[in-house]
């Protein structure tokens, strides 16, 4: 008759074989379908989805601060494209090796659908298009910075989905509930995972940290932190931005050191992280620095607009539902204000003093320095009187 220590030593492997997760994330087999001689890729699917969450979110916010229906799609037409330009530029040149090394292919460095962006250049390449696309329309960049602070970690947040589908951006080993399976990947056949004899796709041994979803719903979570303090704060003057940049970098900081794809290094560690750390301190240097009040936009030459009075938070007013009252298509420009002469306006239909002073059409440039000499501010206020301050914060 076995002992008691027999038994425990005979029940030894079954309580070892216990610990293996029973649960696991899947990882979809293919990225790429093919539809006709056309190659739909979900990585490029979840990069368009983001942007439209982005944009949608976006146009409510510029429209909170008194921007005409639509304009974000103007500001799309250059961001977008210099966004996706900036993120392949900062791709390459980060991991110049894949294409200027030995074997690497220059002509590869073109090759976008096959996949390689960095958001450090899409920020940087996507606020140049902003900055062009501000100018064009009349609006201070920092509004249209405030405003995407919400819409960008959104888009992000959706973007990281086609790493999923790639199978790709994931981290060491783990036992955890919510490890993910990883298919091996064809490399003749982008897109496809392999397969063994009986037509099954091939997984990596064990479960992988899911990075790309950690960084997923950091993102979400970035979102609702800025909307939260932006309502609470009232912030302005891009620190809206600065906050979101804060957040995702500290995020992306320890997110990236739990990545175990190959990546250039810099004294052992990673270039993002690097990154990651010197964004983080210029964007809190920026929002220790900048102060002043939220800006609020009157379009030139708009009807008076009065509305019913007892809002308590313009940020949380929908002006699409006055739309019917305002002129058809973009103004010639805008007049910056604060809040109180944004609401008296919004009430009374009558422009705040000085604000006729401020009148800038959407494409005159305006030197730095060359403030109107008679522009008003009404007294116990911070306001922008006038569109060359303005474009310096920006």
């Amino acid at each position: 008759m076995p002992s008691e220590g027999s038994a425990a030593v005979a029940c030894a492997p079954v309580n070892l074989a216990s610990l293996t997760p029973q649960a696991a994330l899947p990882s979809p087999s293919t990225a790429v379908w093919q539809i006709g001689p056309l190659p739909v890729r979900a990585y490029a699917l979840c990069i368009i989805l983001g942007i439209v969450v982005a944009c949608w979110v976006t146009e409510r916010r510029l429209r909170q601060r008194g921007v005409a229906p639509g304009a974000v799609l103007d500001i799309a037409v250059w961001a977008v494209p210099a966004g996706i330009v900036g993120a392949r530029i900062y791709h390459v040149i980060s991991s110049p090796e894949k294409y200027f090394g030995t074997g690497g292919d220059p002509m590869a460095a073109f090759a976008i659908w096959e996949g390689g962006l960095g958001i450090w250049g899409a920020v940087a390449g996507g606020a140049v298009g902003a900055w062009f696309a501000a100018r064009q329309l009349g609006i201070p960049l920092t509004v249209i910075a405030d405003a995407l602070a919400i819409g960008l970690p959104l888009a992000q947040a959706v973007g990281r989905l086609g790493n999923w589908f790639n199978n790709e951006l994931y981290g060491g080993r783990t036992t955890l509930p919510w490890g993910l399976e990883i298919h091996r990947m064809d490399p003749n056949n982008p897109g496809q995972a392999l397969r063994d004899e009986s037509g099954q796709p091939i997984l990596e041994p064990g479960l992988y940290h899911p990075t790309f979803a950690y960084e997923a719903l950091w993102n979400v979570g970035v979102a609702v932190l800025v909307l939260v303090l932006d309502r609470k704060l009232r912030l302005g003057r891009g620190r809206a931005f600065a906050l979101y940049v804060m957040g995702y970098t500290t995020g992306r900081f320890w997110i990236e050191l739990m990545r175990t794809d190959e990546a250039n290094t810099i004294l052992g560690v990673r270039l993002n992280v690097w990154t990651a750390a010197l964004v983080f301190l210029g964007a809190l240097v920026y929002f220790v620095r900048v102060r002043g009040p939220r800006e609020y936009l009157i379009p030139i030459e708009a009807p008076a607009a009065p509305t019913a009075a007892g809002a308590a938070d313009l940020s949380q007013v929908d002006l699409s539902a006055r739309e019917a009252t305002a002129p058809k298509g973009q103004p010639e420009g805008y007049r910056v204000v604060d809040e109180e002469s944004f609401r008296a306006w919004r009430e009374t239909g009558e422009l705040p003093p000085g604000a006729a002073d401020t009148e800038v059409p959407a494409d005159t440039e305006v030197p730095a320095g060359s403030a109107p000499a008679d522009a008003g501010t009404p007294t116990g206020t911070d306001q922008t009187s006038d569109r060359a301050a303005s474009d310096r914060d920006s």
